[in-house]
């Protein structure tokens, strides 16, 4: 079904939020809040060193300190079977490195990884006793970037690792955990039939996603067996696999209730906390909670990878790309697992190619293991591969926008791993940028330029369900599993308001946890809407057709009678005969008893989808210091349920992918530690740091949608990055290779410029 044409009464209004007034009022609670009689507090013992073995852990003094109730280390996990891997979002887990990632038991591979963990009465006991725990470490040498890593004589993090190589295992032991192909065409020919090529290495540091709530767990393990989680998570059950995988309990015995979520952009999928706190409540009897500090935070959650790039790209006098080719070296932190796959898949998706070819090397080194965050691994492809096209148009003196609708993709192109695309809505985000008045006004002034871009994003779906039923007031309550992030309770309200022709407010939507509603996948891939909505749709669909057929009891006549629309069930031919919702819902219990309808579903993609960005800005050229003066973010979102949710989530990935451009980076230091793990020296934009943000909503339906929804989460954050990359190349001459493009970045390349040497 599509819906170029349907008109909609309560898709694309902009209702209040549901759990609006809780959040604004101090009412939502928190994974912070959660609280049991008799509870303990959690400290854990982590590793000062980036790389060292763990010879012996004395845990002895911490134990005899009063109010310390249990202490564990690595070697109290169970052992498990021999393989294992996790789906979540858009990554794969492994469980052997999830398990080593939660305590190590023989190496500590970044500073900050987990060693033991205590239970005491009071978080300050804890901290105490955590500091009288004795680890003895044989100190190793550290790699904390993909150069240092892949070098022949690299230090190797992990004895047993060797390199897959194009899906086939080798017997080279080395950082590179795989490497990988995708191809498309003759690459060596298109390069000759060029008459213009650029080439370039790019460099991009590891940042962190900066979300405001740091991570909190509590959990009770039962006399009876059961394992009762609180936290924030964006995967309710996902968390529940991996404590049954974990500590090798059935997932019966696990129950995960999430919690209000302060922020994840994709770093709250994993666990961190679950599993040591259900061991140490099973060891002390009592629930055990912890909350992290931001230091743990950063120094021991899932950043984004750092990378280094290499892009090649040519075409012809007239603007035809004739071939393009880019090696993605990704760090994947302390165990494998980068995003360097879905960096390879979007990095030329925007270009109708038919020579291409993509090399992607997955890295291990010394840092946390990484985690996703916000279309990972495409923001690097795309600061990378759009920094190289805004040269060739240069070069070329063609039009940036023309030149990308010159090369763009349209439906039935292929992308570079063989992919189809269906209906897509690039070529109208880019007339979009054409018509907009940013795009055609005058940027005057020196030191000042402008700069465009564009990105994609593939999204992803899975499984969702929904249960709903009607209350006998004429309103009707929502249980669904997609953790609630960016106002996708509203969403889901919504939808199921335009199957029952009532208003929004008349859904009251609710997050349930693992034991009261059906499997849903985690809230990543821009997926929470498009299925956990389609399930609210399916299930207010149940609900329909049972109201329907209750009408036409009372009525006394067959359902095929009963015409609804709007709210309002009429009786045929004549339609005289009236009920509204509120008026049937009144009469259910005397006529039958409670309606309800549920609905699972399971489809795995979202509708891809691309957006373009516009960055004016000013460049210092005596500090290097870039102001972005004005900003605009074009997105093709399939159809906007609540558009102001929409706008809010193109708004915020641009403006995280202005603090991307220009001054995040874990600052390390020579020892492999992270110099900068505050929000005090971990410098994010504020209101003061970026201009109000222009949004442009495009809207070509997605054909695999009842409502033709495509994700919007994820693609706003890729073409920030580049934009603004570029807008300083027109401002300053200088081709910025590197992030983040700090006052001491960009002023570096200015000196050189001045000399004679710059990148230009």
């Amino acid at each position: 079904m599509t819906t170029t044409e349907k008109k909609y009464k309560v898709i694309g209004t902009r209702p209040i939020r549901h759990d609006g007034l809780d959040k604004v009022t101090g009412r939502a609670r928190y994974g912070l809040d959660a609280s049991l009689p008799g509870m303990l507090h959690a400290k854990f013992v982590r590793s000062p060193h980036a790389h060292a073995r763990i010879k012996s852990i004395d845990v002895s003094r911490a134990l005899a300190l009063p109010g310390v109730k249990a202490i564990i280390t690595g070697k109290d996990l169970p052992a498990l079977p021999a393989s294992g891997g996790l789906p979540g979002g858009e990554a794969f887990f492994n469980v052997h490195d999830i398990k080593e990632n939660t305590l190590a038991t023989k190496k500590a591979l970044y500073k900050g990884h987990a060693i033991a963990v205590i239970a005491a009465t009071s978080p300050h006991i804890a901290e105490e006793a955590a500091a009288l725990v004795k680890v003895e470490y044989e100190v190793l040498p550290a790699v904390t970037t993909v150069q240092d890593a892949m070098k022949p004589n690299a230090p190797l993090l992990h004895d047993d690792l060797t390199t897959q190589e194009m899906g086939q295992k080798t017997d080279k032991h080395s950082n590179i955990a795989s490497h990988f192909r995708f191809t498309k065409g003759d690459i060596d020919k298109g390069f000759k039939q060029a008459d213009v090529i650029v080439e370039r290495e790019f460099n991009t540091a590891t940042i962190h996603q900066g979300y405001i709530e740091p991570h909190p767990a509590l959990v009770d393990w039962d006399q009876n067996g059961h394992i009762t989680v609180w936290t924030s998570t964006q995967g309710a059950f996902l968390v529940r696999t991996l404590v049954s995988v974990l500590l090798q309990v059935p997932e019966s015995k696990v129950k995960v209730v999430p919690m209000e979520i302060g922020g994840g952009f994709g770093a709250k999928i994993l666990p961190y906390l679950e599993v040591p706190l259900a061991l140490l409540s099973k060891k002390s009897g009592h629930p055990v909670k912890a909350v992290m500090t931001r230091n743990e935070v950063f120094e021991t959650t899932g950043p984004t990878s750092g990378s280094t790039m290499k892009v090649k790209m040519g075409a012809t006098k007239d603007g035809r790309i004739t071939a393009a080719k880019a090696d993605l070296y990704f760090e994947a932190g302390a165990f494998p697992g980068s995003p360097v796959g879905a960096g390879a898949m979007c990095a030329l998706a925007c270009y109708n190619l038919e020579n291409g070819m993509v090399d992607g090397y997955d890295v291990v080194c010394n840092k946390p293991k990484t985690g996703a965050y916000r279309a990972p691994g495409a923001p690097n492809a795309a600061f990378a591969v759009e920094s190289v096209v805004d040269e060739l148009c240069q070069k070329l003196k063609m039009d940036p926008l023309e030149f990308r609708l010159l090369n763009g993709v349209k439906e039935g192109d292929r992308r570079i791993e063989g992919v189809p695309f269906a209906k897509i809505g690039y070529t109208e985000v880019l007339q979009a940028v054409k018509n907009h008045p940013h795009w055609k006004a005058p940027i005057k002034g020196p030191n000042k330029g402008r700069g465009l871009a564009v990105g994609f994003w593939f999204n992803v779906g899975g499984e969702a369900s929904a249960y709903m039923s009607v209350n006998e007031d004429g309103t009707v309550n929502l249980l669904e599993g997609s953790t609630d992030i960016g106002g996708s309770r509203a969403s889901m309200a919504m939808q199921a308001a335009e199957v029952l022709g009532i208003p929004a407010e008349d859904v009251h939507p609710s997050v349930g946890d693992t034991d009261s509603i059906g499997i849903t996948g985690v809230t990543g891939g821009s997926s929470a809407t498009f299925k956990s909505g389609w399930a609210a749709h399916d299930a207010a669909q149940e609900v329909k057709k049972a109201l329907v057929e209750r009408a036409a009891k009372i009525w006394e006549t067959a359902a095929d009678n009963v015409l609804y629309e709007d709210g309002v069930f009429k009786m045929k031919p004549a339609l005289e005969r009236k009920m509204t919702f509120k008026e049937l819902a009144l009469k259910l219990a005397s006529t039958g008893g409670p309606v309800g309808g549920k609905a699972s579903v399971n489809y795995h993609t979202s509708g891809v989808t691309f957006a373009a960005a516009i960055a004016d800005v000013e460049v210092d050229p005596e500090t290097g210091k870039t102001q972005v003066l004005r900003f605009t973010i074009v997105q093709d979102a399939g159809k906007a349920i609540h558009p102001a949710y929409v706008e809010g989530q193109m708004q915020g990935g641009a403006v995280q992918g202005i603090g991307w451009a220009l001054n995040e980076e874990y600052f390390m230091g020579p020892q492999g530690q992270m110099m900068n793990p505050t929000f005090l020296d971990y410098r994010m934009p504020t209101a003061l740091d970026v201009p109000m943000i222009d949004t442009v909503i495009v809207e070509v339906p997605n054909p695999g949608h009842p409502y033709g929804v495509r994700g919007v989460g994820e693609v706003p954050l890729v073409p920030p990055i580049p934009a603004v990359a570029n807008a300083i190349n027109r401002a300053t001459g200088v081709r910025m290779t590197v992030l983040p493009m700090s006052p001491g970045n960009v002023l570096k390349e200015l000196l050189a410029k001045q000399k004679g040497n710059g990148k230009q």
